[in-house]
């Protein structure tokens, strides 16, 4: 029996290792440290936003934005329903209502012709999330919200350095957050950061990070001593994991590019018996660049994709489904969602399965991976 190989696996380089031993004998441990300044710098400059701020995960990033939007109880926040739950609970957490809209056919990104229907005088912002790393039609959803003056949040979890129509993901809303769990293309195993777009926002961002204090402005010079001024929390991350940031960022094209080899492998030679089959593959829309984060099939049935996953398991494979729409959830129904309602997250939901994917994936092992593959019969 060959050995097992895992749905994903964080790769971390001695690069990254000694950074972080150089974060430790810095004597600079907690966050806005060295390391944090040098990542919220590649990142500031590379994806050409405002501002950066490193956080300790996605989900604070987004709670920071939802704190950034003044929502009041009864708001709501159109977000799309096969997404993870902060996208959602984020949000709510802070009174307001999640609006969940259904998915596109091709890509599983929020439908932009189902948006102004779900907008009404409570309707504050609209968080998209980039599926897969594959944008969302970002030309449509940025003239329907400018056109009824609301907020534009991207939840760029999946999409760190993808593009639409040649700009960086997470580059086009007022906000946007991303993540580096051990899962995502580029990882310090927890973490997030928020991308600031809008000159406003800015310095209410960074008070908010810093537990509502203006520490921020005391370290800038800005204040001779800093205080409570806002509500917030400690949502700044260590700089030893910064550190560990700040090395995958340095080849974040080298991982992306082994990410892409694999996506495309499997693409290609799994396409024959995907058509054969009526497997779906995934769709990359020729104005997205993508960075090869998700390779998933979608069956028709879930009992097909439940028998995949133990053909795959079989032979020591591990593959996985993903999001359960929130729509159906038992706290999305107590928000007004409910079953039928978003037809084709529902159908993500139940009949999509993710391939292993993860840059240090060796040739023999995607091999393994495809040949079996092409052994289940749906």
């Amino acid at each position: 029996m060959f050995g097992p190989i895992p749905f994903s696996c964080p790769s971390f380089s001695e690069r990254d290792y000694s950074l972080m031993i150089e974060a430790v004998k810095g004597g600079h441990s907690a966050g806005n440290g060295p390391f944090t300044k040098r990542a919220e710098d590649v990142l500031r400059r590379e994806l050409e936003v405002k501002q950066t701020l490193l956080t300790t995960s996605c989900t604070h990033a987004l709670e920071i934005s939802a704190l950034l939007c003044k929502l009041q109880p009864g708001d709501e926040v159109i977000v799309p329903a096969f997404t993870f739950v902060s996208t959602a609970s984020a949000f709510a957490l802070y009174g307001a209502k999640p609006v969940f809209v259904d998915s596109c056919k091709d890509t599983l990104n929020i439908d932009p012709s189902l948006i102004e229907a779900a907008i009404t005088p409570r309707t504050r912002a609209v968080c998209v999330v980039h599926y897969g790393g594959v944008a969302c039609d970002m030309e449509e959803i940025i003239e329907i919200v400018n056109r009824y003056g609301l907020i534009l949040i991207e939840d760029n979890a999946h999409g760190l350095l993808s593009k639409y129509r040649g700009k960086y993901t997470g580059s086009f809303g007022s906000l946007a957050t991303q993540s580096f769990h051990e899962t995502k293309n580029i990882t310090c195993g927890e973490g997030g950061a928020l991308l600031v777009n809008d000159d406003s926002l800015i310095e209410r961002a960074e008070i908010l990070r810093e537990k509502g204090t203006n520490r921020s402005q005391f370290l800038k010079g800005q204040v001779d001593k800093y205080t409570w001024v806002d509500i917030g929390s400690s949502w700044v991350i260590s700089d030893l994991l910064a550190a560990i940031l700040f090395g995958q960022l340095e080849r974040a094209d080298e991982i992306n590019t082994r990410r892409l080899q694999i996506w495309d492998r499997y693409h290609t030679e799994l396409m024959q018996w995907a058509n054969e089959n009526k497997v779906t593959q995934p769709h990359i829309p020729k104005e997205c660049e993508h960075v090869g984060h998700v390779y998933f099939l979608r069956f028709q049935h879930g009992e097909q994709r439940t028998r995949f996953i133990n053909h795959m398991k079989e032979s020591n494979i591990s593959c996985v489904f993903h999001y359960q729409p929130l729509n159906t959830s038992p706290v999305g129904q107590k928000f007004g969602g409910f079953e039928g309602q978003c037809f084709v997250a529902e159908q993500a939901g139940e009949c999509l399965v993710r391939l292993p994917l993860f840059n240090s994936m060796s040739d023999d092992d995607q091999t393994r991976v495809v040949e079996a593959v092409l052994t289940f019969a749906p």
